[in-house]
């Protein structure tokens, strides 16, 4: 049976599409790219903005219309915090984000039965289902989700309603997933979860750090990167890590959110911008070449224009390098939704700009401090005669020379621009 994947939102949705995929070939399914000519099509969805929930929904009826046959499988986020949405739309198997790692038996089921298959999970209270995948297209890094859920319940996000509450891969289960993947030829394995700092916690004999630690003795891992962390989940035994471990890469994406404080007790998140200055100021000291990306909502309800050029001034103080702008979206079922003055769309999109533009003045600023110095690079693909890659520190670095990619090389930065570095 031919199959198509179509992957919407974070890491950990790549992650578990990957799971899926690696199942199914394991079958002997054949992967496809063109969903249009494939018997099985699995829509992995995300819900974090309306934007993508409109995605998700258009690409379902997209394929409904382009390959009426195919048995059509949709889960995710979108799925959970949408269903009785897509009740109309000829979906065979329906389910949220528990029983990905159910996928091959539930075709095979529908390919035996045609019964349709609808669950949802009422309780954010579950356990952490294990996935583990062996090889990823990208030879260089691969990905580990070694934590699921989330508590803390911000006012717009919908994700703790959908993910559930905070849980755990078992250390010694990562710790093998991690051998293996470096066995076949990964030299860096990216950490990955809804609240990955939190990873461990619930269950009060190891943490992130305690992670960290047991991997870096893998001989052949060369590095260790983590996809996001909150600023209050930094504590001194990861800055110490950070300050001592050579393999933790220095690149860290916390999520700001806001520069206001007014706009950040709306949001419920649990600091101020005196909390996470300090907490980037504690990240410099342990390592001063680090390199922070954030997210940031724009038009959040109640976010007046002096708010929003505290956000602005707040973003050029911490000194980000990328800040991921999201125009506020509302959720239907968060606190944020019933706030009074809400934002006008025109608004909201024309702030998101603006602070488009000053991520990539801070950028470029980042990069040009790095401007004639030799730097590691490992390579990671070749394209139009340049060799592609990245520094511990995530600098994207473009090398006038084809080189071997999944292969480390001194470079000299020549040039910075906003979004990458020229080398020789």
């Amino acid at each position: 049976m031919k199959f198509n994947i179509i992957t919407f939102g974070c890491k950990v949705n790549t992650y578990e599409s990957e799971f899926m995929k690696e199942e199914l070939l394991l079958h002997d399914f054949k992967y496809v790219n063109d969903y249009k000519t494939a018997d099985l099509v699995i829509v992995n969805t995300c819900s974090v903005t309306n934007t993508a929930d409109n995605k998700g929904m258009k690409t379902i009826r997209d394929i409904r219309r382009d390959n009426k046959d195919c048995i059509l499988v949709v889960c995710g986020c979108m799925a959970e915090n949408k269903r009785e949405l897509l009740n109309d739309l000829n979906i065979d198997i329906l389910f949220g984000n528990k029983d990905k790692e159910k996928i091959y038996d539930l075709v095979t089921d529908f390919s035996k039965t045609h019964n349709k298959y609808i669950n949802f999970y009422e309780t954010r209270k579950q356990e952490f289902v294990d996935m583990e995948v062996k090889q990823f297209d990208d030879q260089t890094r691969a990905y580990v989700k070694i934590q699921d859920g989330c508590n803390n319940f911000c006012s717009f996000c919908i994700i703790p309603s959908v993910r559930g509450s905070i849980r755990s891969k078992d250390i010694n289960k990562a710790v093998e997933e991690v051998k293996e993947l470096v066995a076949s030829g990964h030299k860096e394995i990216v950490f990955t979860g809804i609240s990955t700092g939190m990873y461990g916690k619930e269950t009060g004999k190891y943490n992130l750090t305690t992670l960290i630690k047991e991997v870096s003795k893998i001989k052949d891992l060369q590095r260790i990167r983590l996809s996001s962390i909150y600023i209050n989940e930094l504590d001194e035994e990861f800055l110490n890590e950070l300050k001592t471990n050579p393999k933790l890469c220095g690149h860290l994406h916390i999520s700001l959110q806001s520069g206001s404080d007014k706009i950040l007790k709306a949001m419920h998140r649990h600091y101020n911008t005196k909390e996470f200055l300090e907490g980037v100021q504690k990240l410099r000291e342990a390592r001063p070449t680090v390199n922070l990306t954030t997210d940031v909502i724009t038009g959040f309800p109640g976010e007046t224009e002096e708010d929003f050029e505290d956000t602005i001034n707040f973003c050029k103080e911490v000194g980000f390098s990328k800040i991921h702008t999201f125009p506020y979206s509302k959720r239907a079922g968060t606190l944020a939704e019933t706030l009074p003055d809400q934002i006008d769309q025109s608004v909201k999109k024309d702030r998101a700009r603006r602070l488009i533009k000053v991520s990539d003045d801070l950028g470029l600023i980042y990069n040009q401090k790095f401007v004639g110095e030799e730097i590691d690079v490992l390579v990671e693909e070749i394209k139009d005669g340049f060799s592609i890659g990245h520094t511990e520190n995530y600098l994207k670095v473009k090398i006038n020379k084809e080189l071997t990619p999944n292969t480390n090389y001194k470079a000299k930065i020549t040039k910075a621009h906003a979004e990458y570095v020229d080398a020789i």
